[in-house]
């Protein structure tokens, strides 16, 4: 199966890089797979949005994303957020707890991981 190169970046830090057949990305005119040999575009990601690699050699990688793009190259994704945390990363119990939270970096975080957790759980069906 033909792979290309992936990078998931957010402000702080490099949660993932290498081969993968197939990304999948929430931006704010919908979501939007991505296969190799797909034409270049660059996408703004939405808001409690969710990204999901399958990478070339392995299970399917699901990442909650808040803010950023999806740059889509020739043989190359980056997909840079604002913040980006892993489904599995993500405290269920503190998510829950902060989903109504006044302070808004808080909310978003708690809305996009509630959100990636339930994908990953789809996924895992």
């Amino acid at each position: 199966m033909a792979e290309f190169t992936v990078d998931l970046v957010s402000v702080d830090r490099l949660l993932w890089s290498g081969a993968a057949t197939m990304v999948t990305a929430e931006t704010v005119e919908g979501e939007i797979g991505v296969l190799p040999g797909h034409e270049p575009l660059l996408g703004q990601l939405a808001d409690y949005g969710v990204v999901t690699i399958t990478p070339a050699d392995g299970e399917k990688k699901i990442a909650a994303v808040q803010g950023g793009f999806l740059s889509v190259a020739v043989d190359k994704v980056t997909v840079l957020a604002d913040i980006a945390v892993w489904a599995d990363e993500v405290d269920r119990v503190e998510a829950e707890a902060n989903i109504n939270s006044d302070y808004y970096p808080d909310r978003a975080t708690a809305r996009a991981g509630l959100k990636a957790i339930a994908r990953a759980e789809k996924t895992s069906l």
